[in-house]
This record gives structure tokens, C-alpha cells and sequence, in this order.
């Protein structure tokens, strides 16, 4: 990895970097983690209730618990740990299109857009911070990146061209084959985003949700770096939460691992050393992790509990315009 006075620092041995924080975990300071993960539940809480509201919106005719929309989000996250490409959202949208009675999977899913408003609202204003603060790495050291997996749409071009031409073919044939499908595909699309066009309502039933789910990310990142002996000033928190954000602007590894790794070892050059940087990434990253993982292991099991869920999918397999 090139830093800005041409040192060259080798962050590729994610392996080693594990290591590192179990050899250290002994010092992580204890009050301080346990009031980082109390801030991590705190944001899943705040998340799970602005998801509610949406969907409520939504579905005004049927009963929407915030417990089943808790349950689904927090399956989802716990298989997002595991899976990448977010692909725990799948497992999101099965358990809540089976816990709120009517739903369908074109709705709920739409809603999860209404849910990304106000988060591309907040992250556009900390990349702009980043951007002014000149704390981003530049375009001749981005190559240089190791762990960046969203680059390789950069490395490989004509690739990912060809990917890209071959998406807009298929969704061109689908939309010549299908067209009354998609007429109400779209209706129930646009059902997902009612509180859109309900702007009151979106500020104080989602948006101060997901203000107080922005503070309890960032109060985490505060404990975190506490809790590691990391600088937690609050130009270090917004550091961090930089890498996170871009680090999941293309999820192509399980939690966007390795990609914030790169970015912190270099956006913390000068402050603290490499090895610091990435014990304390990592280590976030595995309790993170695990606290999602048990999370979601909880929530799914005592969800599936609850329905036939192999019926389920054998009806499903059998009418799937159903969905």
C-alpha cells in the first residue's frame, strides 16, 4: 500500500492481522467495548423501527409488529456476516414476506429503498467532508490498494462491460415477454415507497429513526476506538466511518472485509501505526461479526419456529407468480 511520502506498508495478510487481535485481546479495555456493543444494538433497534414504519405505510390494513420486522432484520444481518453481496437481505425478505400477513417480496423489497434515503443523504455529506478534508486516497494510489474488491470493476473494464450489456439484454427481453407482469410488478413497487408521499410522516415516523440509528453508529465507533486504544477524536470517528461506508458501496466479501482494512491503514497514516490500525479493524470486525452472527442465529431460529417454513417453499416452487 503506497502512504503519501512513498512508504510502502504490506496489508494484505489479513490472517496475520486476525492473529494480532487475539494476542492483544487482553488489552482491549472492557467498559468501553461493552458500551460499543450496546451502541451496535442500540442502531439495530432505531433501524428496525424505521423499517417498520415503512412498511407499515404500506400495508395500513394489516398488522405490522415491530418484533417480526426485528426478527427479519436481524436474520438478514447474521447471514450478511456470513454471506457476500449482501445476501442475508434475501433471508430478510422471505422471513418478513411470511410474517406480515398480504405482504409481497416486489413491496418489501422496494421498501428497503425508502430505507437507503436518508443513509445516501448522510454518507454523500461524510464523503464530502472526506473529499474536503483530502483524506481519501488519491486516483494514481487507488491501484495500489490491496482489499479494494470494488476496483476490480476499474482492473477489468471491457469485463465488466460485457456483464453489464449482457444485464441490459436479459431485462430487455423480460420486459418485451412480460408486460402486464410488469405493470404490477411496478404498482406494488411504488406500494413500498407510500411514506414517500407521506413527507411528514417520513420525518418523524423514518428519518428520526435513522438520525438516532446515525448516532448510536457513530457513539459505536467512539467506544470502539476507545476500547483499542485508538485516537477518538471525532475527525477519527468520521474516519472510520468513511471506510465503513465506502467499504460497502460494492459488498463483494462477506462485511466489505478487506476493502476497510486498506482504506483505514491508509487514511490513518501519520496518526497511528499500521499494525494498531489494523488490529483494531479487524477486531471490530470479528466482534461485530459475532455479535451479528448471534443476533441473526437467535432471531432465525425462533422465527422458523413459528411457520412451516418447508411448506412454504414447496407452495412457492408451485405458484410462483405468487410472488
Amino acid at each position: 500500500m503506497v502512504r503519501p511520502g512513498g512508504e510502502y506498508v504490506d496489508v494484505a495478510d489479513f490472517l496475520d492481522a486476525v492473529e494480532s487481535f487475539f494476542d492483544q485481546l487482553t488489552t482491549i479495555a472492557v467498559v468501553p467495548l461493552a458500551f460499543a456493543i450496546l451502541s451496535h444494538l442500540g442502531r439495530i433497534a432505531c433501524r428496525t423501527r424505521a423499517w417498520r414504519n415503512i412498511v407499515s405505510a404500506a400495508y395500513p390494513d394489516s398488522e405490522v409488529r415491530w418484533r417480526d420486522v426485528f426478527s427479519a432484520y436481524a436474520a438478514g444481518i447474521g447471514a450478511n456476516a456470513l454471506l457476500p453481496g449482501r445476501g442475508g437481505d434475501l433471508l430478510r425478505l422471505y422471513i418478513a414476506r411470511h410474517r406480515i400477513e398480504g405482504s409481497s417480496y416486489p413491496t418489501l423489497a422496494s421498501s428497503l429503498l425508502a430505507e437507503t434515503i436518508f443513509d445516501s443523504a448522510v454518507g454523500i455529506l461524510l464523503l464530502a467532508w472526506a473529499l474536503s478534508a483530502g483524506i481519501l486516497p488519491g486516483a494514481s494510489v487507488l491501484p495500489d490498494l490491496p482489499g479494494i474488491d470494488w476496483l476490480w470493476v476499474f482492473h477489468n473494464p471491457r469485463a465488466a462491460a460485457g456483464i453489464l450489456f449482457l444485464l441490459l439484454v436479459v431485462a430487455t427481453i423480460l420486459a418485451i415477454t412480460g408486460v402486464g407482469k410488469i405493470i404490477d410488478f411496478w404498482a406494488r413497487v411504488r406500494q413500498g415507497l407510500t411514506i414517500l408521499r407521506q413527507p411528514r410522516r417520513y420525518l418523524r415516523e423514518v428519518a428520526a429513526w435513522q438520525a438516532l440509528d446515525w448516532a448510536c453508529r457513530l457513539t459505536a465507533i467512539f467506544f470502539f476506538l476507545r476500547a483499542f486504544g485508538m485516537p477518538s477524536d471525532l475527525h477519527s470517528v468520521f474516519v472510520v466511518q468513511v471506510a465503513q461506508t465506502l467499504s460497502t458501496l460494492l459488498p463483494l466479501t462477506p462485511a466489505g472485509i478487506g476493502t476497510e482494512q486498506a482504506l483505514l491503514v491508509y487514511m490513518f497514516s501519520g496518526e497511528a501505526p499500521a499494525s494498531d490500525v489494523l488490529s483494531f479493524s479487524v477486531g471490530v470486525k470479528i466482534i461485530v461479526i459475532a455479535v451479528n452472527l448471534t443476533l441473526g442465529t437467535i432471531a432465525t431460529l425462533a422465527t422458523l419456529r413459528k411457520f412451516p417454513w418447508h411448506v412454504d417453499v414447496e407452495r412457492e416452487a408451485d405458484a410462483p407468480e405468487r410472488a
